[in-house]
This record gives C-alpha cells, sequence and structure tokens, in this order.
C-alpha cells in the first residue's frame, strides 16, 4: 500500500498553507517516489517490495504526525503553528534536542520522529535511484531456458480435462472454430481467476474433430512476464510437438542458445537478429496452412500488437483464441470476431463437479451427500474453489473429516492448498499501484452484501485514495478505477442503471477473502466479524476497522485508526463510543447504529472527511452550529427516523454554507436555511463549488444567487409541502435552469394541493440526463418544457406528475430518452409512435388503471427492449400482450413484456 500511503500523504501535505522548507523538501521527494510508481511496469515491482513496506510505514508515521498538528491547530486558538516551531528548531536541530531550551519533552518526540521519517525518505530514495540505475539491464534480460522448459511442460501435457459445466461453452466455441467462415478470426474468452478458461481452452485445443480441421496448431502460456522472445521460442516448440517440424526448429534452437550463451544469458536491445529471424520463420511455417493458435493468459493490452505479424491470413479459416481475466486485453484487438464470458457455475453443476474430482466414476456415499452439497454452496460456483477443495476432501473420506471441513471450508481453500490463493492473488499482484488500495478497500463490506456503488465512490474519495486529474472530477476518476476492476474479473456488476452505469457491484466471496486477508497482511484494513458483544482495544497499528457483527463496546486508545465502519444488520444496537479517541478519524459510517441525538463529540473530530448516521427522533432534530468545525468534511449523510409530521425535520444551522470542501449532502428530510441575502450579495462570500449532491432537502428556496454558489452541482432531490401561511410566491422554479452541471433532478410535491400556479414558469438546465417529476399537476400541454431537453435519458413521472386525460407528444421531442415510468399517472389515452420515443429502451407502467391502452406504434421502436406493466388496466395489458405477439410475427425477438 505505498502507492496510496503516498497520496495520503502528499494530501495532507497540501493542507499546510505555509510549508517549511523542510517539508517541501518532502513533498517533493513524495512527488518523485508516486512518479516512480506510477511509471513502473507490474511486471518490475519485485525489485521493489521490500521497500515499497518501508515508503509505507514512513508516509503513516509522517501523515500521523503532521494530521494530528493540523487537528490541534483547527480546535486552537493559539497563533503560534506547529510548523514554525518545527523550522526554527531544525535550523539548530542538535542543539535544541540536546538543551531542551525552547522545547518541551513531548514537542520535542514529535519533531524527532517527524525528522525521522523525512530522514527515512532520503534513505528510500537513494534505493530507488540505484534500482532505477538498473532497471533496463533488468527489462533487457529475456526469459530463460529453464521457465521455457516449465511452460512447455505445462502447456503440453496431454489428457482430457473435466468439463462438467463447460460443455455448452464448449460446443458454442467449438462450433465457431469450425464455422464456415474463411477469414482468420480470433475469439477471446474472458473471466476471473480460477473460473475455468484454461480448462475450456485446453479441451478445445485437444479435441479430436479440432485436431483433424487444422493443419497445425500451437499453445502457449504468455502470462505477465513474458518476454517477445521467449513468445516466439514456445510457439516454435509447440508447433514442432504437434506437426513435428523437427529440421527449421532444431535448426533455430541450435541459432538461439549459441546467441544466448554467447552473451551470457543477456541478448543485448540493439541485437533483433534472432528475434526477427525466429518471426520470420513462424510466419512462414503458419502461411497457407489452416492454423489454430491459443494464447493462455494474456494480461497486456499491447500483446497482440506485438505478436499480429506472425499469423498470416490466407482466408483459410484460421483461428486464434486469447484466454484473459481482462475483459481490455479482449477489446485490444482491432479485429477480434467473438468474447466469450465465462459464468459462474450453477449449484448441479457445481456438485457434479465436485463428485467427479473426488469420486471419479462412483457415486457420493449418502451420508456424505449432504456435508458435501453444504461445501458446495461455500466454494459459490467458482471452478477452482471446487478443483481445490475436492482434493482436500479426497484424502479422506469420512464423516467426521467431511464435517470438520465443512465447518472450516476456507481454511480448506485458502490454508490447505495455497495454490488457489496463488493464482488469485496474480490479479492482485498485477493491479498498478493505484488499484490496489481501492481492491483491498472492498473488504471492509460484508460477505454476499451488493454494494452500492455511489457510497462506495464517497468512500473512495474520502479515504483519499484517487489521485486528482486536471479534466476529471474525482468521482468520475472513481468510475473509471472501478469499471477497471470490473474489467480485470476482480468485481461483478450487479445492476446497471437504465443509462448504462454501475448502480450496484458484488464481489466473489473468495475474492474477498483474499482482499481481507491481503488488507491485514498491508495493516490495511481490520475487519472485525466474530460473534461477540464486546471485543478488546484495537492496537494502534490498524489504520481502517470494519465491524460486521453486534459487538456494543469497541475500546481504542490514541488509535492511529482513520476510517471506522459498523455494518451490523441490527439497527436497534447502540454502539458504545468515545469519540475523543478516534483523534485522527477521516470515515465514520455508522448508517446501521441508532443513535438517538447527535453525538456532540463528533465536532471535534476535524479531520472527518465523511460522516454517515442513524439518528432516531420522534419530532425533529436540529444539528448543532458547531459542525462548522468540521472543515475537511466532504460528504454527510443523516438518516433521521422520525415521526411523519410536516414539522417533524432535521433543521441544519446556517454555518453548513461555511464548510467549502462539502461535496455530497444528504437527508431524508433536511431543512436548508437559504444564506443570508447580505452575504450572497458579496462577491467571493461563500465558496460551495465542491458541492455534488443535495438529496433529501425540505422546501429549499430556489434562487439564482443561491444556486450561482454552487456551480457543480450534479444531483438535487427536493420535496415541497407548504403549509397554509407559506408564502408560495416566494419559490421561483425557473431558477434551476442556473444549475449548469446538473444532470439529475428530483422534484416531489404534495399531491394533495395544486401547483399549476407557481410550476407554470418551471424550467429545466440543458444537461439533465435524469428527471424525475411527483405530484406537480401540470397539463399535459406542458410537457414540452421536458421533451425538449436535449439529454434527458431518464424520466420518471409519478403521482399526477402530469394531469389531463390524453397525452399526445411533439414531433422531434425525447430523442435521446432510454427509459420512461409512467406511475400512479391519471392518463386515459396516450397518442404516441416510433418517432416519438426512438431511442427508448424501456417503458414501465404502474398503477395506471384509467389508460386505454399502450401505443401499438410504441412496439415499432427497434431500440424497445422491455414494456413492463404493474397493476394496470386489463386493456393497457391485453394491447401490450398484443405489440409483443406483432413483433415476434415480424421476427423481432428482443422485445419482451413483463406483466406483474
Amino acid at each position: 500500500m505505498a502507492y496510496s500511503a503516498l497520496v495520503l500523504l502528499m494530501q495532507t501535505l497540501d493542507k499546510i498553507l505555509h510549508p517549511c522548507p523542510q517539508i517541501s523538501s518532502l513533498k517533493e521527494k513524495v512527488c518523485y517516489l508516486l512518479d516512480f510508481l506510477e511509471d513502473s511496469s507490474e511486471k518490475c515491482t519485485s525489485t521493489i517490495t521490500d521497500l515499497e513496506g518501508q515508503i509505507r510505514d514512513a508516509a503513516y508515521e509522517a501523515e500521523d504526525i503532521i494530521e494530528s498538528h493540523l487537528a490541534k491547530e483547527s480546535l486552537s486558538e493559539s497563533s503560534t503553528s506547529f510548523w514554525e516551531t518545527f523550522c526554527s528548531t531544525i535550523q539548530n536541530v542538535l542543539p535544541a534536542f540536546r538543551q531542551r531550551k525552547v522545547l518541551n519533552h513531548d514537542l520535542e518526540m514529535e519533531i524527532k520522529h517527524l525528522w525521522k521519517s523525512i530522514e527515512e525518505f532520503e534513505f528510500i530514495l537513494d534505493s530507488f535511484f540505484k534500482i532505477k540505475k538498473g532497471k533496463m539491464i533488468e527489462l533487457l534480460r529475456p526469459v530463460t531456458e529453464s521457465l521455457a522448459g516449465a511452460r512447455l511442460s505445462r502447456t503440453t501435457s496431454c489428457g482430457q480435462r473435466a468439463m462438467v459445466g463447460l460443455n455448452e461453452d464448449f460446443l458454442k466455441i467449438k462450433d465457431w472454430l469450425t464455422g464456415s467462415s474463411s477469414s482468420r478470426e480470433i475469439i477471446s474468452i474472458v473471466g476471473m481467476g480460477g473460473i475455468g478458461k484454461t480448462t475450456l481452452g485446453r479441451n478445445l485445443y485437444e479435441d479430436s474433430l479440432i485436431d483433424y480441421h487444422f493443419d497445425t496448431r500451437a499453445w502457449v502460456t504468455v502470462s505477465q512476464d513474458y518476454h517477445w522472445q521467449g513468445v516466439v521460442k514456445d510457439l516454435w516448440n509447440s508447433i514442432a510437438l504437434v506437426k513435428r517440424e523437427s529440421h527449421d526448429v532444431l535448426v533455430l534452437g541450435y541459432y538461439y542458445r549459441r546467441v544466448w550463451h554467447r552473451f551470457g544469458g543477456v541478448i543485448p536491445q540493439h541485437d533483433e537478429v534472432c528475434t526477427e529471424k525466429s518471426a520470420e520463420s513462424v510466419y512462414k511455417c503458419l502461411k497457407g496452412r489452416r492454423y489454430l493458435i491459443v494464447m493462455d493468459d494474456v494480461w497486456d493490452t499491447k500483446f497482440w500488437d506485438d505478436v499480429r505479424r506472425l499469423f498470416p491470413d490466407d482466408d483459410n479459416g484460421s483461428r486464434i483464441i486469447l484466454t484473459t481475466r481482462l475483459s481490455e486485453v479482449a477489446f485490444s484487438s482491432e479485429s477480434f470476431s467473438y468474447i466469450h464470458d465465462m459464468n459462474l457455475l450453477g449449484f448441479d453443476e457445481s456438485w457434479n463437479l465436485l463428485c467427479a474430482k473426488v469420486f471419479g466414476e462412483e457415486c457420493c456415499p449418502s451420508e456424505l451427500e449432504k456435508i458435501g452439497k453444504d461445501i458446495v454452496r461455500n466454494c459459490k460456483g467458482l471452478p477452482l474453489a471446487l478443483v481445490t477443495i475436492a482434493g482436500v476432501l479426497s484424502k479422506r473420506r469420512t464423516q467426521d473429516y467431511w464435517e470438520y471441513i465443512a465447518r472450516n471450508v476456507k481454511l480448506g481453500v485458502n490454508g490447505n492448498d495455497d495454490r488457489l490463493l496463488e493464482i488469485l492473488s496474480l490479479s492482485y499482484n498485477h493491479l498498478p499501484h493505484h488499484l490496489k488500495a481501492c481492491f483491498l478497500y472492498m473488504g471492509v463490506f460484508p460477505e454476499d452484501r451488493e454494494i452500492l456503488v455511489s457510497r462506495l465512490i464517497k468512500l473512495w474519495v474520502a479515504e483519499g485514495f484517487l489521485k486528482p486529474l486536471y479534466s476529471k472530477s474525482l468521482e468520475e476518476v472513481a468510475e473509471d478505477y472501478l469499471e477497471d476492476l470490473v474489467h480485470r474479473s476482480l468485481i461483478m456488476v450487479g445492476k446497471r442503471g437504465h443509462r448504462g452505469e454501475i448502480k450496484t457491484c458484488i464481489m466473489h466471496d473468495i475474492l474477498r477473502d483474499l482482499c481481507v486477508k491481503k488488507a491485514k497482511d498491508e495493516r490495511f484494513l481490520l475487519v472485525l466479524n466474530r460473534n461477540a458483544r464486546n471485543l478488546p482495544e484495537v492496537g494502534y497499528t490498524e489504520y481502517r476497522v470494519s465491524i460486521h457483527s453486534h459487538i456494543l463496546r469497541v475500546g481504542m486508545h490514541d488509535s492511529r485508526v482513520r476510517s471506522f465502519l459498523y455494518f451490523a444488520e441490527n439497527k436497534s444496537s447502540n454502539l458504545s463510543l468515545s469519540f475523543a479517541r478516534f483523534r485522527l478519524l477521516k470515515v465514520l459510517d455508522a448508517l446501521t447504529i441508532t443513535f438517538y441525538e447527535f453525538p456532540t463529540q463528533i465536532v471535534e473530530l476535524v479531520n472527518l472527511r465523511y460522516l454517515g448516521l442513524l439518528i432516531q427522533s420522534l419530532f425533529g432534530l436540529e444539528l448543532p452550529a458547531a459542525i462548522v468545525k468540521l472543515k475537511n468534511l466532504q460528504t454527510l449523510i443523516l438518516i433521521e427516523d422520525m415521526y411523519d409530521f410536516d414539522d417533524a425535520v432535521l433543521r441544519l444551522p446556517s454555518e453548513i454554507w461555511e464548510m467549502p470542501q462539502l461535496r455530497h449532502l444528504s437527508f431524508k428530510r433536511g431543512l436548508l436555511p437559504r444564506p443570508s441575502r447580505e452575504r450572497l450579495d458579496r462577491e467571493n462570500s461563500f465558496d460551495m463549488a465542491h458541492l455534488q449532491t443535495l438529496s433529501g432537502v425540505k422546501n429549499f428556496k430556489c434562487r439564482k444567487e443561491v444556486f450561482r454558489i454552487m456551480p457543480n452541482l450534479k444531483k438535487l432531490g427536493i420535496s415541497y409541502v407548504f403549509g397554509n401561511r407559506e408564502k408560495r410566491s416566494s419559490y421561483d422554479f425557473s431558477s434551476f435552469v442556473y444549475l449548469h452541471s446538473l444532470e439529475t433532478l428530483i422534484l416531489s410535491f404534495d399531491d394533495r394541493e395544486h401547483w399549476k400556479d407557481i410550476l407554470m414558469n418551471l424550467a429545466f438546465p440543458s444537461k439533465l440526463k435524469k428527471l424525475t417529476l411527483s405530484g406537480c399537476r401540470i397539463p399535459w400541454s406542458k410537457m414540452t418544457i421536458v421533451g425538449s431537453l436535449p439529454n434527458l435519458e431518464v424520466l420518471k413521472l409519478k403521482e399526477s406528475a402530469f394531469e389531463g386525460r390524453v397525452w399526445e407528444p411533439e414531433e422531434g421531442e425525447f430523442l435521446r430518452l432510454k427509459y420512461l415510468l409512467l406511475d400512479r399517472i391519471h392518463l386515459r389515452h396516450w397518442k404516441a409512435s416510433e418517432t416519438h420515443f426512438p431511442n427508448l429502451q424501456q417503458l414501465s407502467v404502474f398503477f395506471c388503471f384509467e389508460l386505454a391502452e399502450i401505443p401499438s406504434a410504441i412496439g415499432d421502436i427497434t431500440t424497445l427492449e422491455m414494456i413492463e406493466l404493474y397493476r394496470c388496466s386489463h386493456s393497457a395489458v391485453k394491447s401490450a400482450k398484443l405489440i409483443e405477439e406483432e413483433q415476434r410475427s415480424l421476427g423481432n425477438e428482443s422485445l419482451k413484456v413483463r406483466v406483474k
């Protein structure tokens, strides 16, 4: 975790407004080390692994000292800065330390520790210079003879592999390999580590029909640390074993060995003779022949560019298979023909695979069947896990032993056979430095938990894992990181939004176990999941703590813990925390703990960046003005559990506008006061430029001058419930147009009242992509204010958002709309065609009892995939089914109609 520790330290150093020369020098060293780690290839990390631990420890130590004093200065009214003292002391460091004339003992020790950290960075930097000096020699070293031989022995072993659960995949790809297409085609088999990519590829490669169909075949295991010379040589050796091209191979092998020994095992960079001759020979051998090449375990997107010239395209039906964990590798070939995604096994397939491995052709004894099936469920469909645990179970087929393994199945998978952990660890080891912390952080979430991506991204940002980019927000950088982890098959997509964005993600249990183990080894995260009411005090070394059980008390004594996350399901448990001991806390996520009032001690945690609390109150709650002390707070999530009274709200102080680092404010019913007009009129009086989310606010005053101070707001959610004495005329709903960055808007009005008089001037910004309206009671004739939005992709109309008996859309509107929801809309006739919603993908109609029918022309929308109806009139349901039947008769099988 050296990289993430350096990123965090750099963010901390940036907080020092007037750094002394020593601190500026430290920043330069941190910048250099960050650049070095970013530029260094994953293939060279073995040479710097030892130093990475030193970097992490030194960065943590320096950050602890600096953050501690930043917190003290923030809470103190003293004008004397620690940095002034540090700078003046360091100028005469030895006399000051020896004579102790100015400093008290504690301050002296802290200065010593910080100076020691700076000296530690000096030492590390010297070591990195030495590594950098010798780096090029290391990169020029090709694959050794023994490694090539090991590769060959792995790739040429015969015998059919277990095909349980892969038969459908096997037949599908086999048909493609022997298909009628004459052009050279490429297939990529993509999936997480241990899912069976190599097994599937090997069975295809060794199939008798495949052997008969192709003139020649070759298998090469590429792996992470591939070298051009090694790949070419392995290709030659594999071809020789299959088709006995002995003469050419012997000549090439003799030439290769002569060059190898001549240069002492190091082929100079300028001498490309051997490589070029090898490439030319491979090309000539394949020229004119129908060949099958399997390149297993490809990691580098540039690999295909390196090898493509080896493979001639003679329009004779040749095929190339790549197996990879990274979907970006699959797409890196411009001429790829087919990408095959591997899926986890179902329960029956998993059980059959386990039985095949443990018992062969025999049946499982009845006394072991129930236990065995429990073990299978814990393997969650991952073939490598099943094969690994089968090796453990086959050692002793007794009921007592199997019951023991069932109780400790993860020990059996991850402990007794290190092969599974080693193979899955390759995915982690290959990660770029900037993704490792993000991956390990997935371990904070409980097992089998579908993770809300919006929450995950906010946590990543607060933790400081993301290095800012000039052209993107931190949240956009986080989205890119998440997509990268998905493409590497380390995280699976749970749900996608209607605009294609990832809404939730999940992680295979065994990969999560890898996360937790690696995180603990790296001192990155401690997960407490034992069923205990109390735990001993967490030590000084834990950096993040995630609690998954109903623990009522956790002791921490002046801990360095930066993040505390509580995920117990029982919301009635009230965790006892002494917040004063969390002096360096940055993240407090306690949305499953019930607080009965706002914990006032929290305002002393001035380093806090993320705060999520659940507060239960009968008639409302008022947030203290002292919350303004949390100058570093980025995310504030308060879920208020209160009676459903109009006055039962969360009242926020006006000081909330004086917290410039805020990025996300989310409430259930938060009453947010408008900034004073006098201060709004003063230029630069407020700065909420970082604010991106403001949701769950009640009766928010929409004014141009208010929106002006939040120019980067992307998501806004407001509900309006006015009392009799409320002056509605003070609300200007045309002011939304001044939110130039707004992408998501949720407006909810009490549908018991009529709002037409104040909503007739409603207007929206042009960047809006997602709009939800409820209770507005706007006439359908005014729908053009919505339909004309050029970027609108999702529209949800709820609870009489529009009123009238007939809706007839205008031509040229809703040009980008992908999802349309009509929920409790009192509409009788809807006159629409494919020209009104040219890009619609899903139509959902809920509780529309009066709607006579779904317009038949809706079925002619070429992009439409789903029509969903719930509790609608019989005539509307009948019309939807008729649309489905008509489209099927026209050959359109993609449109589905779902009725509930």
